[in-house]
């Protein structure tokens, strides 16, 4: 697509962390070219995680706005401080996961970096 080459696994190598390498190809004035290169997840995978990390986030607001009006009222905070510290703890778990995650694929991740530079002969 343009000058840009994504380079993945095939099917039977793709586990749910394995990364893809995303090149971008400019060419030169002087008739060379230059490559930019950046290892990443799989796009769907990656848009999950960003849903997962939103909805977090948007509740912990949700729940701030609605502490808020409690304390403004005078009733009891415990409920919403203890859901505001439940989501903390799962954006630090999903944050865990996604590490975790990153480690699992790097084996694939420098397959990749070796595929790519028997291709370009360096």
């Amino acid at each position: 697509m343009d000058d840009h080459v994504f380079i993945k696994f095939n099917r039977k190598k793709v586990h749910f962390w394995s990364p893809q390498l995303h090149l971008e190809i400019n060419d030169l004035n002087e008739g060379g070219s230059k490559i930019y290169g950046l290892f990443g997840p799989n796009p769907t995978l990656w848009t999950f995680f960003m849903f997962l990390h939103f909805g977090v986030a948007t509740i912990f607001i949700g729940l701030g706005v609605w502490a808020y009006s409690s304390a403004s009222l005078g009733r009891p905070l415990t409920l919403q401080i203890g859901l505001m510290v439940f989501m903390v703890l799962l954006w630090f778990v999903l944050y865990a996961f996604g590490r975790a995650g990153r480690s699992k694929g790097k084996p694939q991740m420098h397959e990749l970096h070796q595929f790519m530079n028997r291709i370009l002969e360096i």
